[in-house]
């Protein structure tokens, strides 16, 4: 049997579309699973920092340590490493901690994982460059050169804990910036139900984690904040400096605003709420009018010479056709 034959046979498009069928429904519960997992474990994250600042609070009121915090442990061979090279003083700064903390990452086992990581991957690119310069790509080539390439590929890689942070930075506050405004909206509304900006931030973060993970828990722990810190101020800085988004502070600041000279915060986030909803439509035809010159380079390389092609090549076989000699 040909091939054109069995492409269209029965049996072949029956048997094609049972694969298709199971790969989608293996798919479909496999994506179910690992979404139910990452909720949990973005639950269990909430639920540490809440016992963290329940465990900071208490030591703050009793006279404790400030900066006592509720450990969460690494590997030994990774603290022993990290303190003995003293890499918390190379790596790290006083920023660390609030970039990690706005890419989803808290803690200090959080910040003893990312400057291991800054101190590992360049050694371990380097490792892998050079053994593969050395004894695939350059055989017969030079030792100096192969190690000059390998120190080269350490050096760039140095960089990749720093922009697969920032990235995940971005796609953090992506996904606030795109509920943010669903969220005044449903604070507002408990706000002006009768419910405690307290109350109501516990309520928005459970109904906005259906729309937006990061959102919720940040929600979350703002609302453990707000029950544990001695000022509402505190809670609200805190959060908008975990989301670094300006649409956030702004929000934060009225409600600072509005607790300490009595203002209405049904006002207030009236206003924030409809300036929020101003923002994502002039961001929705910013995006808008940014499509036609992105669309310029795609329309050149790939429509145009189909289109070309489909009205040329009729008359170009009828030419070479009729110059054909009999």
């Amino acid at each position: 049997m040909d091939f054109v034959g069995l492409v269209t046979s029965s049996d072949f498009l029956i048997s094609v579309l049972a694969a298709v069928s199971v790969a989608a429904i293996v798919f479909t519960f496999g994506s179910q699973i690992t979404e139910s997992k990452d909720m949990k474990s973005r639950i269990k994250k909430v639920a540490i920092e809440r016992e963290r600042l329940r465990v900071e609070e208490i030591s703050r009121l009793r006279g404790e340590d400030k900066h006592a915090r509720r450990k969460v442990e690494n590997s030994d061979t990774v603290k022993n490493i990290v303190e003995k090279f003293s890499l918390k003083k190379a790596f790290a700064d006083d920023q660390t901690a609030l970039k990690l903390a706005r890419a989803g990452y808290r803690g200090p086992a959080a910040i003893t994982t990312f400057v291991f990581l800054r101190f590992v991957v360049p050694l371990g690119m380097t490792a892998i460059a050079l053994f593969y310069f050395v004894f695939i790509f350059q055989k017969d080539g030079p030792l100096y050169l192969s190690i000059t390439y390998s120190i080269g590929v350490g050096i760039l890689s140095s960089y990749l804990p720093v922009i697969l942070l920032k990235n995940k930075t971005t796609k953090r506050q992506q996904s606030i910036r795109s509920a943010w405004s669903d969220c005044l909206d449903l604070m507002l509304l408990c706000v002006e139900s009768g419910m405690s900006i307290e109350h109501a931030f516990a309520k928005v973060a459970k109904e906005i984690s259906t729309q937006s993970e990061e959102l919720g828990e940040e929600l979350t722990l703002t609302t453990a904040e707000l029950s544990f810190l001695d000022k509402r101020s505190r809670a609200f800085d805190n959060m908008a400096e975990r989301t670094g988004l300006d649409e956030v502070k702004s929000v934060m600041t009225a409600l600072i605003q509005s607790d300490k000279y009595g203002t209405s915060v049904g006002s207030s986030l009236r206003v924030m709420a409809e300036e929020g909803r101003e923002m994502r439509m002039m961001a929705a035809e910013q995006k808008a009018a940014a499509l036609p010159p992105k669309l310029t380079v795609p329309l050149i390389l790939f429509f145009l010479p189909v289109l070309f092609i489909m009205i040329m090549a009729p008359a170009l076989m009828s030419a070479f056709s009729t110059n054909v000699p009999g």
